[in-house]
């Protein structure tokens, strides 16, 4: 996918989204993310001289796009590959194949941004809240450590990480000084968000962010996301197993199975009338109180296939009700 090929309108859904953001490089239609034939494969090693025997195709050359002012939900079973996307989207670990181009720009090269301006302008937000925090700082340390890394006086990262506790709904009173062991699971997750925003980044990886809280609690953290989105006017790029989760939050929605991408659109015509097996499949396990709506048949069934050795063609027809021998 070129550049030229993703300039593409604002969708509706996000008129209301301020278009003046003075970081904004590349103008309102130029995507926020352009990924390209993005590869990323695990080599297993094994027997006596420790040589490689096959690969794991983790991400397997995938393209899309993430707009200014969206959220792009990204949905799957488990191993399908979302995490590994993320973090090759973060540039947390080095992919193998592809691009990805931040606002027009490519990271860490020569020309385009430096790894230091990436990692202002996007940041992630990980599924295990507790580990993602040292445990040896208190909540406003661990918050204003990011800034004082990227030159900010102490005083002002501090001044900072109260203001960022404020908006997530902590008081700065209250929480600043507390350890981590000291917060509830919502709470730490609310600390991890506003560690997140302290460099004051323009797009947020959100990877199974709100997948450990009780169903009460995540409903508060996803009305927080929502509130920042607006507040802070970020991208996000949300990654989760739970549809309804995904539905509530998302714009546009992509969907991945065994490393590729199956389906991608907006995310009512996902939903209401998915193209692919896969997605219908997915959607029709979901679990429904309506009597009208129940499965009595396993919509998927089996495992998915190996990743070192996937299928040949759709590699989705191994379990696919639709797939015929020839």
């Amino acid at each position: 996918m070129s550049t030229t090929e993703a300039q593409l309108p604002r969708p509706p859904q996000l008129a209301t989204v301020p278009e003046g953001d003075v970081r904004d490089r590349g103008g309102p239609s130029q995507p926020m993310l352009i990924v390209s034939d993005l590869k990323k494969h695990f080599a297993i090693k094994g027997g006596m001289l420790n040589r490689t025997q096959g690969h794991v195709r983790a991400v397997d050359g995938v393209s899309f796009t993430v707009l200014k002012g969206e959220t792009l939900g990204v949905v799957g079973e488990s191993g399908c590959g979302k995490s590994t996307l993320a973090r090759l989207l973060m540039h947390l670990i080095p992919y193998d194949e592809g691009e990805v181009l931040f606002d027009g720009e490519a990271i860490g090269g020569v020309r385009g941004l430096t790894m230091k301006e990436f990692r202002h302008a996007m940041q992630m937000v990980f599924q295990d809240s507790y580990s993602s925090l040292n445990p040896r700082l208190p909540v406003e340390e661990s918050i204003a450590y990011g800034p004082r890394v990227h030159g900010t006086s102490t005083a002002k990262a501090k001044e900072i990480a109260r203001e960022l506790l404020t908006k997530v709904g902590l008081k700065p009173d209250l929480f600043a000084q507390r350890y981590p062991h000291e917060l509830s699971g919502g709470q730490k997750q609310r600390v991890n968000i506003a560690r997140a925003l302290a460099l004051e980044p323009r797009l947020l990886i959100l990877d199974e962010a709100v997948s450990a809280l009780d169903k009460s609690v995540e409903a508060q953290v996803l009305n927080l996301l929502r509130q920042l989105k607006r507040h802070f006017n970020l991208t996000y790029v949300f990654i989760s197993h739970d549809l309804d989760v995904v539905q509530y939050i998302s714009d546009r929605v992509l969907v991945m199975y065994l490393g590729e991408i199956v389906e991608i659109g907006p995310v009512d015509a996902i939903y209401e009338h998915p193209k692919h097996p896969y997605t219908r499949a997915l959607l029709a396990s979901r679990l429904s109180f309506d009597p009208a709506e129940r499965v009595h048949e396993a919509p998927l069934t089996g495992d998915p296939p190996n990743p070192i050795n996937p299928p040949s063609g759709c590699r989705f027809r191994t379990r696919c009700p639709m797939a015929e021998s020839v």
